[in-house]
């Protein structure tokens, strides 16, 4: 055992929320020691925007959960990754920067009992997004435009983005130049986190974590796994780790868990947090009875009609060959070209209920034939391919524990579908989705329908296709949910402190009682700035 050392904060993972975390609570004069399970540098393609397309279906920076075989998607069971880097989810993902609906916060909020004490309405959180924010084109009321996260337009769209985001418009969905001002609604272009003046990826390493690196206050170890949680009574005191073979522990005033919606669940179960039933199963003596640890899990889930096209209109082929020599050479020499788009440049939100509802399904359009690996059986070529993304499930899945072996992966049970509202609203929007595809100016580039075919139409059909092609989108949240005392399944209270525990806060997408609409990692962001400025307010006193 390595002897132990002392510091104000521990935290555990090294992804979104660590990173806002370490860089709030060091310039505020805290000693913090950062735990990430990764590598600490990605590649130097993951700076480019194209990057990240290189890593998708790899484990080099992800790893890969396969889920356990659901009955009501005919035995499948879907690939789920996560982030393993220094920077998590926002050194591997897509870059979106997406806020989500003023009513995903509002529901927070009714989660807690708000009565005016840490309040998590969009109101309270606006201005941590604001604060983070450098955006290249918009500003006040909404907008920030000196911290340190940049955010910008893509600096190329394809031509097949342009023809959808007109077609969407000729059937009388509404353009939104701003998708981030409390309701999205409408046809537009994403913003994503890449900074305008390089046209690199702008990672919570690079915003965050950088400017403090070298301060004394922080301490970064990569590849390191965190076995468990140390406890003197009721409060715990630090953690234990392994890295490169060697047992090492190290105690805190307060632990900070950051490992994500699999990690962080499963360190509090090994820890003797949890369902009593799912401890005892594995020989874990109940250290604090909470039945909600690994409860509630949500994500995003999306379903896709591909066509293929008369031309090339988007990016199949760019990435091989000379077209990556030459795409190569204009982003080095000019910072511009096909490397400078994420190949997501467009989405729609759109709403299948009442008018004033919020939107339910998020729709993207990918242009080429593109398929998780778990469903693939299109041939890639020039096409396109339209994702409808159920952004508001009622399904719930859960997390439990494999073994008492930290080494082991949690299990991960989806449930996807298991509330009828959720396949019927997906059933719509691929049904929109398809119509789309057949209205000009869109319908004047596709060649023709390859998946799922035009011979898929009845609803037990149209059905059948969502449950063989139902995928994540990557946004798992949930299982250590916020909320009152008197909810059964609440693990943090409004300060994010863990119940029934002293020297726990849990600052990652586990504490989201319901899923935000639409890319979780900008409400990681703020979720992670208000923590750490409860926290700081805590110290001050």
């Amino acid at each position: 055992m390595v002897a132990a050392a002392t510091y104000d904060f521990i935290l555990v993972g090294g992804g979104t929320a660590a990173c806002v975390a370490a860089a709030r609570l060091v310039a505020g004069g805290a000693s913090v020691l950062m735990l990430e399970r990764g590598p600490r540098q990605a590649s130097r393609i993951m700076h480019f925007p194209a990057g990240y397309m290189k890593f998708l279906e790899r484990d080099t920076y992800l790893e890969m959960h396969r889920t356990e075989p659901q009955p009501q998607l005919g035995g499948r069971a879907p690939i789920v990754p996560q982030g393993r880097v220094l920077g998590g989810g926002g050194t591997v993902n897509a870059m979106v920067y997406m806020r989500g609906h003023r009513a995903d916060y509002a529901d927070w909020n009714r989660a807690i009992g708000g009565d005016g004490r840490g309040e998590w309405n969009w109101d309270d959180l606006l201005p941590h997004y604001m604060a983070q924010e450098d955006n290249d084109h918009l500003g006040a009321p909404l907008h920030g435009v000196s911290g340190p996260l940049k955010v910008s337009h893509l600096a190329h769209t394809s031509p097949m983005t342009r023809a959808w985001l007109k077609t969407l418009q000729q059937m009388g969905v509404a353009y939104t130049p701003d998708f981030n001002d409390g309701d999205p609604r409408g046809v537009g272009l994403m913003q994503h986190t890449i900074d305008w003046t390089t046209r690199r990826r702008c990672s919570p390493v690079d915003a965050f974590l950088d400017p403090v690196m070298r301060s004394p206050k922080l301490t970064v170890r990569s590849g390191a796994t965190v076995e468990r949680l140390c406890f003197d009574g009721e409060r715990a005191t630090g953690v234990r780790w392994k890295e490169a073979g060697a047992m090492h522990e190290a105690s805190c005033g307060e632990i900070l868990l950051a490992a994500g919606a699999y990690q962080t669940p499963k360190l509090l179960m090994l820890s003797g947090v949890g369902p009593e039933e799912e401890l005892r199963r594995h020989g874990i003596a109940p250290r604090l009875v909470l039945p909600g640890v690994g409860a509630n899990l949500q994500d995003h889930y999306e379903c896709p009609v591909v066509a293929t096209t008369n031309g090339a209109y988007g990016y199949f082929g760019q990435d091989r060959g000379l077209s990556m020599i030459l795409a190569g050479l204009q982003y080095l020499l000019f910072r511009s070209g096909p490397v400078t788009t994420t190949g997501v440049e467009s989405c729609a939100f759109l709403s299948f209920g009442q008018a004033e509802d919020p939107a339910d399904i998020q729709m993207f359009c990918v242009p080429t034939v593109y398929l998780d690996r778990d469903v693939m059986g299109t041939p890639p070529g020039h096409g396109v391919t339209i994702n409808s993304l159920l952004l508001r499930p009622r399904s719930r899945g859960h997390v439990r524990l494999r073994s008492a072996d930290p080494e082991a992966a949690p299990v991960v049970d989806l449930q996807v579908f298991t509330h009828p509202d959720d396949l019927a609203t997906t059933m719509k929007g691929f049904r929109f989705a398809r119509s789309v595809l057949d209205q000009e100016p869109l319908r004047s580039l596709v060649a023709r329908e390859i998946f799922p075919g035009p011979a898929v139409v009845s609803d037990d059909a149209v059905a059948d296709h969502c449950r063989r092609t139902v995928k994540t989108g990557y946004h798992p949240v949930g299982t250590c949910a916020m909320g009152a005392a008197d909810k059964p399944l609440a693990v943090v209270d409004r300060e994010l402190r863990l119940r029934g525990c002293d020297g726990i806060r849990i600052i990652d997408a586990s504490m989201m009682p319901n899923i935000v609409s639409g890319n979780t990692n900008a409400a990681v962001m703020a979720v992670a700035d208000k923590a750490s400025a409860m926290i700081l307010a805590g110290r001050a006193h």
